[in-house]
């Protein structure tokens, strides 16, 4: 089926809504093709190859809801697909916030977003399994204290995503990618450690190099070695990247329309206030061309854009979609997210912290005594309160460098308390997804070890 076939399709599903007694419809179709390949010790573990193709239906009658799916886009299919959408909303209650978005807030970014690379969709399967082989064993031929890995892997992605309302809009867009990743076992005397690395990219030309992917993963399981457990004290605490995107997610989490709107969040009822310190600013965009938060529209119809989420420590805005949005009396923010199927929820964009000026070695160098995370583990937050309390390993900090292993600790603090300690952003800022963070310092927090 051609893509202009399946964007006609997406608009006629949308006019048999109507013509069957639905005052309002959206009609999403999604195609593409998956690759993953994953090797484990120079042998070829896994390997999948995947094409799927799917169309859902939302439509409402009056103030009732109804949704399907289906992979089957025959004419008999598409029947089906409107006739149990018509079904369900028939015996749903009414809902008065529930609705399409108006139609001065539907609309497309014109610009080229850079999605989609060819260059991904033409890649050998034998160069994949390659690719994977490849960063294993750069990581095994780093140091001869690498002796084990959980694997390689290297996945693509090529699809096509279309939308089509009752409401005037239809559009589509393609996206691809490609990842690398590799997780290597470390072993010195009694001590074993695992670590990896990771790297996703638009395009193929732009995918950090097998080689330089399993030296990354084998440098992380060498530091790791002989960790201690320190004594429980309070100290700065050095977020890496990697775990300050944590941070950020739990951020998200917390200015997500729908906790707000069931004041399920620290935030709630915090517009306008000072939440964070100034040196910290928080922002969604999902019109930045190449990144994987990109897109010309939500998944509603609206508009792409850059919303300020917190600046300069002051929360401007919440992360909305219609229907959260109407709840809270305020406009969307083109953050609707969702499946095939159902009602929208709530994504976001490119989620990320402006970078700052200082670099990671400057905030480590300031840092006499702490600790550095370079893994969470557990889910110890709680959105609602704050609280936060989570299983941690990493670096000590002593005078000013990174000392030793750490392991078996946990961290703790409350999100309120340290998005207001934060003392120092890093200049490291990099896109490596759609949540992106630089090293992040916060002034103290308990870290529980003996």
């Amino acid at each position: 089926m051609s893509a202009n076939h399946l964007g006609e399709l997406a608009q006629d599903v949308v006019k048999r809504a109507l013509a069957r007694g639905a005052t309002d419809a959206e009609c999403t179709i999604s195609e593409g093709e998956e690759f993953g390949a994953n090797v484990r010790m120079r042998e070829l573990e896994k390997l999948v190859e995947a094409g799927s193709r799917g169309a859902g239906l939302r439509i409402l009658i009056g103030k009732r809801t109804g949704a399907s799916y289906t992979s089957d886009l025959s004419p008999e299919g598409i029947d089906l697909l409107v006739k149990s959408a018509i079904e369900l909303a028939d015996i749903t209650s009414e809902d008065p916030h529930a609705g399409l978005p108006e139609a001065d807030e539907l609309g497309s970014l014109e610009d080229d977003l850079d999605l989609f690379s060819a260059d991904v969709a033409h890649l050998e399967t034998n160069f994949k399994i390659d690719a994977a082989k490849r960063a294993e064993e750069a990581a095994l031929a780093t140091d001869p204290r690498i002796f084990n890995s959980e694997g390689g892997s290297f996945d693509t992605y090529a699809g096509r995503h279309i939308f089509a309302n009752s409401r005037g809009f239809a559009g589509e867009y393609r996206s691809s990618y490609c990842s690398i990743g590799a997780s290597p076992v470390a072993r010195e005397g009694e001590s074993m450690e695992r670590d990896g690395w990771s790297h996703s990219a638009r395009r193929f030309a732009d995918l950090e190099s097998p080689e330089y992917v399993g030296r990354m993963a084998a440098g992380r399981a060498l530091r790791r070695l002989n960790p201690v457990k320190v004594e429980t004290q309070k100290v700065p605490v050095v977020f890496e990247p990697r775990t300050a995107r944590s941070l950020l997610d739990s951020v998200y989490e917390a200015v997500h329309g729908m906790a707000i709107y069931r004041h399920e969040s620290f935030l709630a009822d915090k517009l306008g206030e000072k939440v964070a310190s100034e040196s910290l600013t928080i922002v969604d965009d999902a019109t930045i061309p190449g990144l994987f938060g990109t897109s010309p529209f939500d998944d509603e119809g609206v508009r792409s854009r850059r919303t300020a989420i917190i600046e300069r420590g002051v929360l401007k805005s919440y992360l909305l979609n219609t229907y959260a949005a109407r709840k809270l009396g305020m406009k969307t923010t083109g953050n609707a997210s969702r499946g095939l199927t159902g009602n929208a929820g709530i994504g976001h964009g490119n989620f990320y912290v402006e970078k700052g000026v200082q670099s990671p070695e400057r905030i480590l160098a300031g840092v006499g005594s702490g600790f550095y995370v370079t893994q969470l583990m557990g889910f110890g937050v709680n959105i609602v309160t704050g609280d936060y309390s989570r299983g941690a390993s990493g670096l000590w900090i002593r005078n000013g460098e990174l000392a030793f292993a750490v392991s078996e600790v946990t961290i703790a603090g409350n999100l309120k308390d340290m998005l207001m300690g934060i003392e120092a952003v890093g200049s490291d800022l990099e896109f490596r997804g759609s949540l992106a963070a630089p090293t992040i310092k916060i002034g103290e927090m308990t870290v529980a070890g003996k």
